[in-house]
């Protein structure tokens, strides 16, 4: 059974409300451990069978390091188009579906929207054994495009999605007209600052204790800054769901090698590259770095500091503006959605797309 996410919010806003939310408690390596047996709610497939997005959800199909794989994107074609296409690129704990609202205000701005699960994450395949990189995902989202007849596009990337939309614009520099980074991890590199390296088994046993106490906790210490709404929670049973569901071990193991990708694979001295106009919407309450929780303390001090670090990432990317919200997260857009928006469109309509 499916439900919409409002309906959701109703369902789960009483126990959202009574639950204790102890900001800061929460794990930096993604859910961290969880509260056991205890974590009740809904079950979801390894493709997040059973929750409903806000839009159709179509399939691209291709074979990828010899295996047929499906990725799983919404196309949303607006009633009055500006011909332009916007590509949303989710973060870790996000899916295409976490966009919603951005969605909505692109769609009625006369984008055409397009936004992928990416591979081992959400309602796309998750491969049993796979060389995760930034680089296939990149391609991957390319193939996906090409296959629409989209040639030149918009980019924005949220989180680890901004990672990737750093890599994707970096590979395709003539396809990504301009490039939007919301809260992009990747500003920084964790192993150089002294992180220690975890293993893909590490990270397996880490992400096999994901619940959804575990998940909320952090989301509300790290996405919203302290705070907590009942509209969130929809985006807490999303993804415990799947870690609830016949398909945990999977979900957990490509989670894992994710993490991995993303350790050792920074994106931060290549910033100068970006030859795009770029925008970057900061929420400078943001503390998020991998493997943070795993750092001496002497060094997790020194990590996830947003207000330096969009800062210094606006400095480093040739032309780059700098939007910073006072008071917001890791996840401005849905925290703070009509400042988030209006920040975004306004850059939209004053910078054209880079000619091709």
């Amino acid at each position: 059974m499916t439900f919409p996410r409002r309906l959701l919010s109703m369902l789960f806003a009483a126990c959202a409300a009574a639950l204790p939310l102890a900001a800061g408690a929460a794990s930096e390596t993604g859910a961290g451990p969880g509260s056991g047996p205890g974590d009740a709610g809904p079950a979801y497939g390894p493709e997040l069978q059973g929750f409903a997005y806000p839009a159709p959800v179509h399939r691209f199909s291709f074979v990828s390091q010899g295996q047929t794989l499906q990725m799983a994107y919404l196309d949303v074609q607006p009633a009055h188009p500006n011909g332009q296409v916007a590509v949303l690129l989710h973060g870790k704990n996000f899916c295409a579906a976490t966009w919603e609202g951005t969605i909505g205000q692109l769609d009625a701005a006369g984008y055409r929207v397009i936004a992928p699960d990416q591979i081992g994450f959400c309602k796309s395949s998750k491969p049993a054994a796979y060389q995760f990189s930034f680089q296939q995902l990149a391609r991957n989202t390319h193939a996906l495009l090409a296959s629409l007849g989209i040639g030149h596009e918009t980019l924005i990337g949220h989180s680890t999605g901004g990672m990737l939309a750093i890599r994707y614009a970096l590979m395709y520099p003539d396809d990504t007209r301009r490039l939007v980074l919301v809260n992009p991890i990747g500003l920084e590199d964790w192993k150089a600052k002294g992180v220690p390296s975890l293993s893909v088994d590490d990270w397996y046993a880490r992400e096999l204790k994901t619940t959804a106490d575990s998940i909320r906790r952090y989301e509300q210490a790290t996405y919203y800054a302290g705070q907590w709404r009942a509209d969130y929670e929809p985006w807490v049973q999303m993804l415990a769901g799947m870690y609830r569901g016949p398909g945990k071990k999977q979900v957990a193991w490509d989670s894992a090698l994710l993490y991995d990708m993303i350790y050792t694979q920074p994106v931060v001295y290549e910033l100068g590259h970006l030859q795009m106009p770029t925008l970057l919407l900061i929420g400078d309450k943001d503390t998020t770095a991998i493997g943070k929780d795993a750092a001496p303390p002497a060094v997790r001090a020194t990590l996830g500091h947003y207000p330096v670090l969009g800062k210094a990432a606006a400095q480093a990317i040739p032309h780059a503006t700098l939007v910073e919200f006072a008071g917001l997260g890791h996840a401005p857009q849905m925290q703070d959605p009509r400042a988030f928006h209006a920040a975004l469109l306004k850059w939209l309509v004053a910078t054209p797309p880079q000619p091709q």
